[in-house]
């Protein structure tokens, strides 16, 4: 069993949280303390579920399907971000980007783990 950190979508998800940290600082007061948080702990809840992922083979599947579904959730919220002019264009790509390779990386580790 490869350790947690040493997984690629452990490490693309810590630099996407990372990432996330910066971009929430220039919000309005209004949405840096709702909609950023929510996000952050989005992300929190992702990297949980990664992590157990790969420590509970019995539970596995289970896992990486409550983690796509955490990564929707969060594609949803930075696209409101966007949508209520929290964050530029360039950078709503960029996140999106990087929610994309997250998503895939969990949809094969998924299709590796069996059905639930």
């Amino acid at each position: 069993m490869t350790t947690y950190d040493r997984l690629p979508v452990y490490r693309e998800t810590y630099d996407f949280f990372a990432a996330v940290f910066v971009f929430t600082k220039s919000f309005t007061r209004e949405y840096k303390y709702t909609i950023g948080e929510t996000i952050k702990q989005e992300i929190i809840e992702l990297m949980m579920r990664i992590f157990r992922a790969n420590s509970d083979p019995r539970e596995r599947p289970a896992l990486i399907r409550e983690a796509r579904i955490r990564i929707e959730t969060i594609r949803l919220l930075i696209r409101l971000t966007h949508d209520l002019k929290q964050i530029p264009l360039e950078k709503f790509v960029d996140l999106n980007v990087r929610i994309e390779s997250i998503s895939k990386q969990l949809t094969g580790w998924q299709r590796s783990a069996g059905p639930a």
